[in-house]
């Protein structure tokens, strides 16, 4: 891995850890940034993806083990509604260590698959008709951005299935949930 790729890495999981640890107030805003970065990362990593062979198939499995651990991430963020009505998150350490692990994994295979491991990765992409490391690069990107979608979309799915609070003031009238802003592609 490339300083530029360390760097890339430990920026994101200072990012998702130093954004999400701890309690913090659910807005639309905080669900639609991590989608829109998510959104530009892919763009901007992923124009020149190859998709010969099985790299398409590599992708895909990327994605759904990213959609998997973004489940889990989004599950590990504890929702509460407060008495005024708005909506706080909470991720601890089990959010934390999820992070750790699947960033300090895939750090770890990049590592090792240009090192000591670098011939079995290879044999492997032979045999599975993977085209080279931009491949696996690229699965890996998918999987990180399925793994934000996820765990935004988890968030965002928990937060409208809160029941209503009351209004501020203690009038005793359900509030409703608040409204999502709408994503169209």
């Amino acid at each position: 891995m490339t300083t530029a790729q360390w760097l890339l890495n430990l920026g994101l999981l200072v990012f998702i850890l130093g954004s999400n640890l701890g309690t913090r107030t659910v807005t639309g805003r905080r669900l639609v940034l991590p989608l829109i970065l998510a959104l530009l990362a892919g763009f901007l990593l992923l124009s020149a993806a190859p998709a010969s062979g099985n790299d398409t198939a590599l992708a895909a499995i990327g994605a759904c083990a990213g959609t998997a651990l973004g489940i889990v991430a989004g599950i590990f963020m504890r929702l509460e509604r407060r008495s005024d009505g708005s909506v706080a998150s909470r991720a601890g350490a089990a959010y934390a260590l999820l992070w750790i692990l699947v960033i300090g994994g895939r750090i770890g295979f990049a590592e090792s698959a240009a090192g000591w491991a670098s011939g079995a990765v290879r044999d492997f992409s032979i045999s599975n008709h993977i085209s080279g490391g931009e491949s696996w690069t690229a699965a890996f990107v998918v999987m990180a951005l399925a793994m934000v979608g996820s765990r935004v979309l988890v968030t965002a799915l928990r937060w409208r299935a809160l029941p209503a609070g009351a209004l501020p003031g203690g009038g005793g009238a359900n509030q409703a949930a608040p409204q999502l802003p709408v994503i169209r592609a």
